[in-house]
């Protein structure tokens, strides 16, 4: 799996002090000695210790994303991740008790409601009127018996940080970096959680979502491209919806749906614990043990069968957007665990690392066609896709950066990079990889995403691969990947008055077609 590079070129003594810095954790740096246990239930425990600091970074990880969806239910795995916040029968309520019975009672009504509306022109207005106002009491009754934020408040008065979680295409993440000395209350809450997570506010948390939706996809034209583009570029696999979910979904989906999908992938056999920081192996077992062995493991989740054909030619797709014009370009390669992702890694930093990369000097300080060039390889469970995206400099064209694109890809085919190019590039590499191993909190997040998309191992093999890849494997994975049959191209031009956006016009000049 690919590290950024750094944005500079780093020097023999940043790489040593920071190697020296881990040494005085691990022997080797780069082969962390990592100790696993799994329990009974299915639960992975990673361990790794480090006492440099009384903190423990722990996460707890499960091994679902969007990815796992199905059309109808996207976006359920970031709604999750909001729920999770929202306090089990213990936190969050004056009286579950109490609670209970109106949290049935608010569903019941909202499936009266939306049943009554979807009439359409025979709905019976008065009937809903009457619901409508016996919800707004549910509501308010519900509302006085909320503790709003109790974990986050009982996190941070006992010291914690870094209380937060992330969503994404592969896995679902949670983190806490918490005192040594209060590592079994984090074994206590995060156990409730997964033993007695309340679907409370959910309906208020559903339209939350939505406006954090609007707010990344809708009205952002980098996200609205990015949307389309991987709406494109994958006909078949479930990388082709955001992770956010489409949005007629997002507003439609119902809390017995999110129930069901919970009892599915969030078991204790679909995830793991990883612990970095100050602690006694044996102790952390035994805490596990305590807190976590009860909880049940769950039926195997079912695995995603459905295979990205392979493309046929390029595809192109234009948003329109009151906007500067950007472009992205994707291309189809492997996921995690093929050889060439290495030869990606590489290609991905000689392009787009820092100010010395190509792109930048090409199209940003050579030509001055852009004012932003990047290239990324997106590395997925699944096979995913590489990634260019630009923005032109006025008044040049989203067509001349294109251009200026392909040109640079061809030279990757046709033309070795030079020893020291391809040194300087490893060396960058190393020591970002190195700069994100250099803190708890960045061995517990590495350590723990490499498990969700494989195996955490990879981390102790990533920078021997990458100090073997050579010129010939960088003109051999550009030549492979790097095709026009095998490459999507999202354009995103700014709405004219006319709705006829001038580089549209163009563009068509040159006999490309505009969507297709």
């Amino acid at each position: 799996m690919r590290k950024k590079a750094v944005s500079f070129v780093v020097s023999f003594m940043t790489v040593f002090v920071l190697v020296s810095s881990l040494n005085r954790a691990f022997a080797d740096p780069l082969k962390l000695d990592v100790k696993e246990h799994v329990f009974k239930n299915g639960l992975k425990l990673l361990m790794l210790e480090k006492h440099d600091v009384p903190v423990v970074c722990v996460r707890i990880d499960y091994k679902v994303g969007s990815v796992d969806e199905r059309p109808g239910i996207t976006g359920v795995s970031h709604l999750f991740e909001h729920m999770m916040f929202k306090g089990t029968r213990m936190f969050g309520t004056r009286d579950y008790n109490a609670e209970k019975p109106l949290l049935d009672r608010e569903d019941d009504l909202v499936i009266k409601i939306d049943a009554e509306k979807n009439n359409g022109d025979t709905a019976d207005k008065k009937k809903i009127a009457a619901l409508e106002k016996e919800l707004d009491d549910v509501r308010k009754k519900l509302r006085e018996l909320v503790v709003k934020d109790e974990v986050f408040s009982l996190y941070l008065r006992h010291g914690a940080s870094g209380l937060n979680a992330a969503t994404s295409t592969d896995g679902t993440y949670y983190f806490c970096d918490i005192p040594a000395n209060k590592l079994e209350l984090w074994a206590f809450i995060e156990s409730d959680r997964m033993k007695n997570l309340v679907l409370r506010e959910f309906y208020s948390e559903r339209d939350v979502v939505m406006e954090e939706r609007r707010l990344r996809l809708e009205n952002s034209p980098f996200g609205t491209l990015l949307e389309q583009l991987n709406a494109t570029a994958f006909v078949a696999h479930p990388y082709n919806w955001p992770t956010i979910g489409w949005r007629s979904d997002v507003q439609n989906i119902t809390k017995a749906e999110v129930d069901e999908y919970i009892k599915r992938y969030y078991a204790p056999n679909n995830a793991v614990i990883v612990m970095v920081g100050d602690f006694n192996q044996a102790e952390a077992i035994n805490l596990i043990e305590k807190y976590f062995a009860d909880i049940p493991a769950q039926s195997s989740p079912p695995k995603v069968k459905t295979v990205e054909p392979e493309q046929k030619g390029e595809r192109r797709v234009e948003v329109e957007f009151d906007s500067s014009p950007y472009i992205a370009i994707a291309y189809h390669i492997p996921g995690i665990g093929h050889p060439d992702l290495y030869a990606l890694d590489v290609v991905s930093s000689l392009l787009s690392a820092g100010r010395t990369s190509r792109l930048y000097k090409s199209l940003i300080e050579d030509k001055r066609i852009a004012v932003m060039a990047h290239a990324s390889d997106e590395i997925g469970k699944y096979p995913d896709t590489f990634v260019f995206f630009a923005a032109p400099r006025a008044p040049h064209t989203v067509g001349e950066v294109e251009t200026a694109i392909y040109d640079e890809i061809e030279k990757l085919k046709t033309t070795p990079p030079s020893d020291w190019e391809l040194q300087k590039i490893k060396n960058q590499m190393e020591a970002d990889f190195i700069m994100g191993l250099n803190s708890a909190s960045g061995l517990a997040n590495e350590i723990g995403q490499f498990e969700v998309l494989s195996d955490w191992k990879f981390i102790n093999t990533f920078m021997d691969k990458i100090a073997g890849v050579t010129a010939d494997d960088v003109m051999r994975v550009a030549k492979k990947y790097f095709a026009k049959t095998n490459r999507t191209v999202a354009v995103l031009v700014k709405k004219e008055n006319n709705n006829k956006p001038k580089e549209v016009k163009e563009e068509n000049k040159s006999g490309k077609a505009a969507v297709y």
